[in-house]
Formats: structure tokens, sequence, C-alpha cells
């Protein structure tokens, strides 16, 4: 035990929605205290009076936070306008300390208490706690978006259905199904009797309203032709299956308007911090907006180590008798890894019509490090750790990524 433990208190606190629980324990990890309370501003103060009752003389509290859903942000902040030591607590590591008994248990007691182990064991090493409202408002920004889109590919797998019994040759009409053009089409035509007496003139300049003059006479044709050799396949309840269509036309036009505010949005907030991680190949302003809302204030990493630590990319070494391997880690935040190994894969790909690499640098370093002996899961780990450092530098130091010269790339 270092001497440093012996001056603090450790609390650690579990966070949900209605209430909190915190648990408080000395350096030899004796519980001294436990204690409920609302998620309410009025009673965050008798928290602190709490703990500060359990304080000897020269000691000082620090609290851990295990917030994974934006509900501990109101106490967090209480806390730092307090003067109070305030660390995030990784789920991920709470959750490790508390699968590491024999006995595995899952209850708010044990989780804070858990909350509060992790926080003496690895206090120096965890970020501090900042609660910057631009990096909450974002995040809550990114999570609603994140509901809509799923709730909007929901309607599209439903609509793909409708389609099927009204127009089973529906897929070679439109290269999206629910883009700009094909959800027009839809609303207006919802099943084959609606293209009875409309003629392929009369399509095609439906069509090219709709599609900025993009189809043509040709695009009709194809169409009203398939539809003939499909045959009246509607059967009963026609005007019912069209209700069914229309419906979900217009909930697929509302939560794209509502995707685009909120993009519209997430982009003004960026800019208000100079963020430029869209500089980035294959990352656009939803990209950034989820990478910068889940790293928060990068200040509070000292390195792109703790960075990488905090998203899991960081290797873990095991060995023993002198010998040992380097393994990919399964903990800290998925979310913020999962964003950097869809952001790895983007970085390989190559585009469709060329062949040619998206990011050349990032492809050769890749088959450098197989040509080192590494198997390509290894390698892409490391691609991955390449972009901590990149996204690191941009947020920290406010300036653009360049596309180094592939010579340059080690």
């Amino acid at each position: 035990m270092h001497t440093e433990q012996l001056r603090y208190l450790y609390v650690g606190v579990d966070l949900h929605k209605k209430q909190h629980t915190a648990v408080i324990l000395n350096c030899w990890n004796e519980k001294l205290g436990e204690m409920t309370f609302d998620n309410a501003p009025a009673a965050f103060p008798f928290v602190l009076e709490a703990v500060n009752k359990r304080l000897q003389p020269g000691m000082t509290a620090v609290y851990g936070l295990e917030d994974t859903g934006g509900y501990g942000w109101a106490f967090g902040l209480y806390l730092v306008n307090q003067g109070q030591r305030v660390k995030s607590i990784n789920p991920a590591f709470s959750s490790a300390k508390r699968k590491s008994y024999a006995t595995v248990q899952k209850n708010d007691s044990w989780d804070a208490e858990c909350v509060a182990r992790e926080l003496r064991d690895d206090m120096n090493h965890l970020p501090d706690f900042k609660p910057d409202e631009h990096y909450w408002v974002m995040r809550q920004l990114v999570m609603r978006r994140r509901g809509i889109a799923k709730s909007m590919s929901a309607v599209v797998r439903q609509l793909h259905v409708q389609l099927s019994y009204v127009y089973p040759s529906y897929r070679s009409y439109f290269s999206e199904v629910d883009g700009k053009t094909a959800l027009a089409f839809w609303r207006a035509f919802p099943s084959p009797r609606q293209l009875e007496q409309v003629t392929a003139s009369q399509l095609a300049k439906f069509l090219r309203k709709y599609s900025n003059n993009a189809c043509s006479t040709k695009k009709a044709e194809q169409i009203l032709c398939s539809v003939k050799a499909d045959g009246l396949v509607a059967g009963d309840y026609v005007t019912e299956k069209e209700l069914i269509i229309r419906s979900q036309v217009r909930q697929l036009r509302y939560f794209k308007k509502e995707i685009a505010e909120f993009d519209e949005s997430l982009a003004n907030m960026l800019t208000q911090i100079n963020c430029q991680l869209d500089t980035i190949t294959g990352v656009d302003v939803v990209t950034a907006a989820e990478l910068t809302a889940e790293i928060g204030d990068v200040s509070r990493f000292s390195s792109a180590d703790k960075l990488a630590r905090y998203a899991g990319i960081a290797p873990i070494f095991a060995g023993s008798g002198g010998k040992g391997r380097y393994y990919k880690s399964k903990q800290g935040d998925r979310s913020l890894h999962n964003i950097f190994m869809s952001l790895a894969i983007r970085q390989l790909v190559v585009h469709r019509g060329t062949k040619t690499p998206r990011n050349p640098a990032f492809l050769e370093y890749f088959h450098r490090k197989m040509a080192e002996g590494k198997t390509k899961k290894q390698a892409f780990v490391c691609i991955m750790r390449r972009l901590v450092n990149i996204v690191y530098g941009i947020l920290k130091h406010k300036t653009p990524y360049r596309l180094p010269e592939r010579t340059d790339c080690g």
C-alpha cells in the first residue's frame, strides 16, 4: 500500500435515474458507511455532510462515479463546485472488479462498493470527472440521434415487407427504397392500381420533379414494364395496404427531417469547440460528434496512452516464468472502442469503382505490420491504436488531419 492511500476516504457511487447508492471505504477496504439518496440537488448536501463526518484530520474524500446513462451529471457537477475530487469510473473496470471475487453478486450496494474498490486501487490512473455541459449536451444529442436512426431502420424493414406484397420487383425501381424519389413514388403510387392510367411520360415528369431531373423516361418505362410483368398481385384489402405504406412513408420523412436537424445541431457544436475530426478519412459530422461526446474534454487524459487504455485499445501483457505475450484488452469503454473499430475499417477499404485505397498510408501500415509477423487481428488493433494518437492530437491541438506520405507511415 502506498502512503498516499492512507490520506483518502473512497466514496463509490452507483448511479441510477431516481436514486443513487454511495459506499464509503477506507484505505483497508473496510466499509465505513452506506447511503441511498435521491437524484435531486436537495439531497446532495446531506451526502457531502455524511462523508465529511467520516474524515479524520488530514484526510480527504475522493468520489468515484460510475455514470453509464448520464444520470450522475448533476451530482458530479455539485461535487466539483464544492471543491471535491471526483473521478470517472469506467463501468468495465468496476464490472471486472465485481467478477474478480469467488462469489459474484449484483446489487446497488455491492456495485457501489466495487466502484470504491476500483477507485482505491487505481485512483491516479482514472480520468477526472469534468462536468462540461457542452460535451454532456452533445452526448445527449448523439444518443437521441441513435434512437431516431434505430427507429427509422425498423420502419425501413417494415416498408420492405409491405412493398414485397404489392410490388414484387420493387428493388429494381430505385437504388434506395427510402430515398427522396422512392418515398415520393410510394406515397403517390402505394399499389399498382394507382399506375393503371399513368403513361410513361407522366411518370417520367413526376420522377424528374423529385430526383432533380436525374430520372429519365427510360426509368419510368422500366418501372411500368416491371409492374405489368408482375401483374396485379395486391389481392384483397388494397386500400388498407396502401394506408400502411403511406403511413410508413410519412414516418420515414419525419425521421429524416429530425436526423437532419440533429446533424445541423451537432455540426454547430463541433464548430464551437473548433473540432476538426471530420478532416480524418472516413469521419463525417456524426462520427466526429460520437467520438467527441464519448471522449469528452480531452484534457482529462494526460496522454494518448491514457485515452487508448480508456477505450480498451491498449494491449494487456500476460506472462509467467519469463515468457509472455500481449493480448487484446476486453476492458475499457466499449462504445468508444466500437467507434474506433468502425473508423479503422474505413481506413482499410477501397473505392468500389477504382479499387484504390481510401487511405493508402494506413493500408500500407497494415500490410507492414502483417509482414512483421502480426496476425490480421493484431495488425488491425495497431490501426486502431494509431487512430487514437491522431484523434488525441487533433482534439488537443485543434489542428486538421493531414494524410501522411506513404513513406512516412511508420
